[in-house]
């Protein structure tokens, strides 16, 4: 009997020792765990950032597409425009990065052959050139975007042909000179352009020097800027080739947001009929 009781104490006591153990174990186990170091957390401020950066970029990219920064007259849209939209249209020609750097270049031009010579020479003489050239192109805009197009309910934006061939695009682009489409979809004598650019010239013989204030300058004037004008309509023209081949076009969320690219029909011709 009483070797039977010395058994089961020394059972009992063989069992105690292993649960001891096995309860240090797991107490060892979870304090090494807790000892051990964070996991590396990735930084997510810097990934949102550069998120956040693309997205503005993308953004912005695809605003330029839509409407152009560079030639905001493209049309992207058959609807006509209100009178106040071709006020903003006029203010947004104005301040386009295409007039003025056309502005800092023919007032380049000008000081290298002397031309305006009563603004004199020197950095003093290219400043005023630069800024009766950027007065004339906002009269320019005022006149032939806003005033007559609002009156006459003529189209002052520019719609690109692109499927054609060069001479085709080119002959559409020096017409586009004299005809321009109406606010309902038809064609017109451009007096929007023409008395734009006269009327800008005019209006630059109150700031001009003495000697260019004749009929004779006013006119040689008016047929420099309609030159320029021929080969602005030309760019116009190719801009959206341009764009695609900058690889602008991949930034943009879509292909409609490419400037200019597609030429609205006139609403006056019927629709096609869907085969019987």
């Amino acid at each position: 009997m009483f070797g039977n009781l010395k058994k089961l104490r020394l059972r009992a006591l063989l069992s105690s020792a292993v649960l001891l153990m096995a309860g240090g174990l797991a107490s060892a186990q979870q304090n090494d765990r807790a000892n051990l170091p964070d996991a590396p957390v990735a930084k997510q401020s810097d990934n949102t950032k550069k998120q956040e950066s693309r997205g503005t970029f993308k953004s912005t990219m695809g605003i330029m597409g839509k409407r152009s920064v560079f030639f905001p007259e493209l049309a992207t849209g058959p609807g006509p425009l209100s009178a106040r939209q071709k006020l903003e249209l006029a203010v947004d020609e104005t301040i386009a990065p295409s007039r003025s750097a056309g502005s800092a270049f023919t007032s380049a031009i000008s000081q290298a052959h002397n031309g305006l010579p009563g603004y004199g020479q020197e950095w003093g003489g290219y400043g005023k050139r630069l800024g009766s050239s950027m007065a004339s192109n906002a009269s320019s805009h005022m006149i032939g975007t806003f005033l007559v197009p609002a009156i006459l309910h003529q189209d002052p934006r520019y719609f690109a042909r692109l499927h054609a061939s060069f001479g085709a695009r080119v002959g559409y682009a020096l017409k586009s000179l004299v005809v321009t489409r109406t606010d309902n979809g038809g064609s017109a004598f451009n007096w929007s352009g023409i008395i734009g650019s006269l009327g800008a010239e005019g209006l630059a013989n109150t700031y001009l020097p003495d000697a260019e204030q004749t009929a004779g300058k006013t006119f040689q004037r008016f047929g420099i800027r309609m030159g320029f004008s021929a080969l602005g309509y030309v760019t116009k023209e190719y801009w959206p080739s341009i764009f695609k081949s900058l690889r602008m076009s991949k930034l943009v969320p879509s292909e409609q947001s490419d400037p200019g690219t597609v030429r609205p029909a006139p609403p006056s011709e019927p629709p096609s009929k869907p085969p019987q």
